[in-house]
């Protein structure tokens, strides 16, 4: 069956969609000045990697951003590791996220922030700009200096935001965490970049229920040596702030750097801007650069871009400040449009209300997970049928693969006039290799496209590039985005082995890909949890896309036990509410396995678990766990786990099954 047939088109942009579009008239534009012409997105997307560096010139001035110092050229060095993107150039982030705080916009709505514990917070550009130069002033006044990294513990609200655009405004390096990390978690992060200062929240809300945190976090400033201020947040408001000679309450802070304009400091185009972190469930995480400008670019972008975000949009991204998706949302303050944050539970006080808020606020544009995606589809939700979406243009998704059936119930109950945006990449790049356009339609299971200057490809197990099938995914040329380095790796080791040794000279992704044969891409799943039973390579993904829409199955997880020199393929099941793994269901998941996937997919064990491990971004654990079913001496990092208590549940289960190493 061809990839036409098994992916039909479920959403068709129009004619004056296309033309209206941001990259619709980026393509115009481009045209206009001699470039092209260009038949249809394909064709914009090879010239885009043929001359990259015209490319991300023209993506720079068309985005309108903003710089002190003109670069010398787009690309100095090419080669990866090593590229150096806008060598010369000088410029400040958070100059570029505010640009939209004078004229016409100083009013506009910024920051629309919803939590569990306080009322709506609303503020202008205006307002946003004034509170950075006050929290700049401040940290000023404690003695942050330019390069320092500021470091917060904090929920995707509005203080989140205007901690990061004070530190990145005064050129030093912001890093956040979310604040129902373990402070096991927390230092295993900031201990390692040694910041000056911390922005904390007091507590947090979640599910109905209130978590006072000040103990704990008082704890971690003390672990925390290098820190000469503290700003506490009242994330809480009946409860006191974190205590500590350090500590100043947020309001304070404010008040005494009042009247004070950001200073917009500009740096190099490599000085650090963000440091993010790998999951850590394997050890302690390790701390990714990302550099001003590249980021910046790439952001514009993919925004401005291929999310088609315009001045008049309003934009929410169910995230939080321990996953990349909170940064990428973040950036959407250059295009001039309103953010909408929300913390506490995506499913408090039912799964409709980040549906009933998108309804309420106008949204139009729409991120979540393909979890909570799945999540809406088997609690039968039908948000299109009993709420306004006629604003709601685009509905992101991300975190891990969206299924085939996830599709059909957005084309059907969730949002079916809007562009579903399937997009992946990671934390490594801050952003995106596959994804979405308004200039292509949607098929269903299936990513729209490669994005615009991203020479990205899968290769076979000996480097060679594939038309068909599936196979690493790697990226052949210099990203913008990608990392300028990792802390504490001045020779760059740990950076070279974690993106290049597989492949020298090419960026590999660590997902399993397959592109198809319109253009579009499927996921199956990373690379490092691909199973081999008689030696053919077999994407996690593929399993759970039948599993998956089994209703008596609420969640899966899926790993290779290496038994006899070959390998076996290990399902384990969480069952839904008020059922359990029969014989039936067994044979029912075998048989689905089989017809839908392949004989070679079907798994030897199936075993009835009551949780599935998951990152405190939400990701699947399958590598803690595929460690544990073939024996591995290494210890894992259970406090980069969002549920450690489910990893001993599965050990329980297994040793009861006789199914662990002795």
């Amino acid at each position: 069956m061809s990839t036409t047939e098994r992916s039909p088109v479920v959403w068709t942009p129009t004619e004056q969609t296309i033309q209206e579009s941001r990259m619709g008239r980026f393509k115009a534009w481009l045209e206009q000045k001699g470039f092209g012409p260009f038949d249809d997105y394909h064709a914009l997307h090879q010239w885009s990697i043929t001359e990259l560096e015209t490319f991300w010139q023209s993506v720079w001035d068309y985005s309108g951003l903003v710089c002190d110092t003109p670069a010398e050229s787009v690309l100095g060095k090419r080669e990866m590791p090593g590229a150096e993107w806008f060598p010369g150039m000088k410029l400040n982030f958070a100059a570029n996220l505010l640009r939209h705080a004078e004229g016409e916009q100083t009013d506009r709505e910024a920051v629309v922030a919803y939590c569990e514990t306080r009322p709506v917070l609303r503020k202008t550009y205006a307002e946003l700009k004034a509170d950075t130069g006050a929290l700049e002033a401040f940290l000023r006044q404690q003695g942050v200096q330019q390069g320092d990294r500021v470091a917060g513990v904090v929920t995707n609200g509005y203080e989140a935001l205007v901690g990061m655009l004070a530190a990145t405004s005064m050129g030093a390096v912001w890093s956040s965490a979310s604040p129902d990390f373990g402070i096991g978690a927390i230092h295993d992060r900031f201990g390692q970049i040694e910041p000056t200062a911390l922005v904390v929240v007091n507590g947090y809300g979640y599910g109905g229920k209130t978590f006072a945190r000040q103990q704990e976090f008082a704890e971690l400033v003390a672990k925390l040596p290098t820190l000469k201020t503290v700003v506490s947040i009242p994330q809480l408001p009946e409860q006191p702030p974190v205590e500590g000679d350090l500590v100043t309450p947020w309001d304070d802070a404010l008040a005494a750097g009042a009247g004070q304009p950001p200073s917009f400091t500009p740096v190099g185009p490599d000085h650090p801007v963000y440091i993010l972190y790998s999951s850590g469930t394997t050890g302690k995480p390790k701390c990714i650069v990302h550099g001003t400008a590249g980021l910046l670019v790439n952001h514009a972008k993919e925004l401005m871009l291929h999310g088609d975000v315009s001045p008049e949009d309003r934009f929410l991204y169910f995230t939080t400040c321990g996953w990349m998706m909170w940064n990428w949302q973040a950036s959407v303050l250059m295009t001039g449009a309103s953010v909408i944050t929300v913390d506490g539970s995506p499913g408090y006080p039912d799964l409709n209300f980040l549906w009933d808020t998108v309804a309420a606020e106008r949204v139009t544009h729409f991120g979540t997970s393909a979890r909570f995606i799945a999540g809406c589809r088997k609690a039968e939700l039908r948000p299109a049928r009993s709420l306004d979406q006629s604003h709601l243009r685009t509905l992101f998704s991300t975190g891990s693969p969206l299924l085939p059936e996830d599709y059909d119930w957005v084309y059907s109950d969730g949002a079916p006039d809007a562009l579903l945006g399937s997009i992946a990449g990671g934390t490594d790049i801050c952003g995106c290799f596959v994804g979405s356009t308004p200039l292509l339609p949607v098929r269903r299971g299936e990513i729209q496209c490669r994005f615009l200057g991203v020479d990205v490809m899968a290769y076979s197990e000996d480097g060679q590039p594939m038309t068909e099938g599936r196979g690493e995914l790697v990226c052949r040329q210099p990203l913008p985005s990608m990392p300028v380095r990792f802390w504490n790796d001045p020779e760059g080791e740990r950076y070279r082995d974690a993106y290049f040794s597989t492949f020298p000279g090419v960026w590999a992704h660590g997902d399993f890909i397959e592109f198809t044969e319109h253009g579009g891409a499927i996921i199956h799943g990373r690379s490092d949890a691909t199973l081999n039973p008689g030696g053919v390579r077999i994407g996690t993904a593929e399993i759970y896309r039948q599993v998956e829409t089994v209703a008596e199955v609420k969640d899966s997880l899926v790993v290779g036990r290496q038994i006899d020199g070959d390998v076996e393929v290990m399902l384990l099941v969480v069952p839904a509410d008020g059922q359990h793994l029969t014989d039936d269901l067994a044979r029912q998941l075998r048989g689905r396995i089989r017809e839908g996937a392949s004989p070679r997919h079907v798994p030897k064990h199936i075993i009835e678990v009551p949780d599935i491990p998951y990152t405190r971004s939400g990701k699947k654990v399958e590598l803690a766990v595929a460690r544990l079913v073939n024996g591995s001496s290494k210890a894992d990092n259970r406090d980069a786990l969002g549920n450690p208590e489910a990893l001993d549940r599965i050990r329980e289960q297994l040793t009861e099954a006789g199914l662990l190493p002795e």
